[in-house]
């Protein structure tokens, strides 16, 4: 496929919509003018199954720069996962068998390809070059780098300082992913901020192995549903690529008010100007948030699913929230002796820590009536709202 060239008004959006840094920008923008194809690399670790809506910000990049004509190289971190991405973690991880590793790779690659074109893009896993090393490659490799040199990523030097285990496999971690980038020839490098120093570090090692130091771009993380942290299945604050329509207008409807803006930069094409003047009527208060988040979960909801998805999802909260109806389709739970355990196993809760939670706050409720303790008698086709947007009928046999 032949590379178009876009004009200065396409890479002025390219490298500032969705962008929190690119090093070194003049070089990226150098690159984009050249007219060559760009090798863009992004790698993931298949450690879950799932990707959520934060994902999604550096894959509409990815999509974006496809369209133009470069191909995207997506790295299968077959290896790496078996050690776990320590970023921003303060204990190490479990490490997952190649069985696990397999099962989360394949699912991930489904998801990832609701975005990025399958047609152009490269899949290499690094079993491809790291099944072939020996402890001698290794040794050799991990000489480029110093201990010095690891600790002053800030994760891996408070753990260090703060006397936390801080395994030496994890450090072989950033320099595995670095290597990465000199086995596929990388141009670019795609993360989110938590992977700064780990994109860096592969920059580095190319220019030490004599080839062409790859750019580096990464994009904001976004803050999950609470509106506090970034979006994390482990915290039950996600939107997942594969939740289903009415979910995911759900959750977008109950997001904090601070978040409507970052949203729409951040996973909608919602034009520029349109930004500016949404952020002008939050800001002087001019509209309802509410109806910002009516046109914000239909973006999304077309996004992930299509406009006649997001058409039904509105409508069907409009019936549950704003005239008190119940949605039609919804879903039945087999609830056991351990109700928390059922809705774990039914995917409406991500844990049951997080499940205690929500009778504590009185989020949860019985046929339109508040339970606060999970050990709640339950009938034959009781009707469960479990926060605002969750509804199950309840099976008892």
């Amino acid at each position: 496929m032949s590379v178009r060239v876009p004009d200065d008004a396409e890479i002025e959006h390219l490298t500032t919509r969705a962008v929190a840094e690119i090093i070194p920008r003049d070089e990226f923008i150098r690159l984009l003018k050249s007219g060559r194809q760009l090798r863009l690399k992004m790698g993931f670790d298949p450690s879950a199954p799932d990707l959520t809506l934060g994902h999604a910000v550096g894959l509409r990049k990815l999509r974006q720069l496809q369209e133009l004509g470069h191909t995207v190289v997506v790295i299968v971190g077959d290896w790496t996962a078996r050690i776990g991405d320590p970023s921003g973690r303060s204990a190490t991880r479990p490490m997952l068998t190649e069985e696990e590793v397999r099962a989360n790779a394949e699912t991930y690659l489904r998801q990832f390809f609701k975005i990025v074109d399958r047609e152009r893009t490269e899949i290499r896993p690094q079993s491809e070059w790291f099944d072939k090393f020996t402890l001698e490659t290794i040794i050799k490799l991990a000489a480029s780098f110093t201990v010095a040199q690891m600790l002053q990523r800030e994760d891996f030097g408070q753990r260090y300082r703060e006397g936390q285990p801080l395994g030496v496999h994890e450090l072989l971690y950033p320099i595995m992913q670095a290597y990465d980038s000199v086995a596929v020839d990388a141009d670019v490098e795609f993360g989110g901020t938590d992977q700064t120093f780990n994109l860096l570090v592969g920059r580095e090692l190319q220019q030490d192995m004599g080839e062409r130091p790859q750019c580096v771009f990464t994009v904001p993380l976004l803050v999950g549903t609470d509106g506090k942290v970034k979006m994390s299945k482990s915290l039950g604050n996600y939107i997942a690529l594969e939740d289903p329509p009415d979910e995911v207008f759900g959750k977008v409807m109950s997001l904090p008010d601070e978040q409507i803006l970052p949203y729409f930069s951040l996973v909608t094409d919602v034009p520029d100007n349109d930004l500016a003047e949404i952020e002008r009527q939050l800001g002087e208060r001019l509209v309802n948030p509410m109806e910002l988040k009516m046109r914000l979960g239909r973006e999304i909801v077309t996004f992930l699913h299509g406009p006649e998805a997001a058409t039904a999802a509105e409508e069907s909260f409009k019936a549950v929230f704003s005239r008190g109806q119940l949605p039609a389709d919804m879903p039945e739970v087999l609830v056991g002796e351990d109700l928390l355990q059922s809705l774990v196993d039914a995917g409406l809760i991500a844990s049951k820590a997080e499940g205690k939670r929500l009778f504590a706050q009185g989020a949860v409720e019985r046929n339109g009536e508040k339970i606060t303790a999970p050990d709640a008698e339950l009938d034959e086709g009781d009707v469960l709202r479990i926060g605002r947007k969750r509804f199950v009928r309840v099976r008892t046999a």
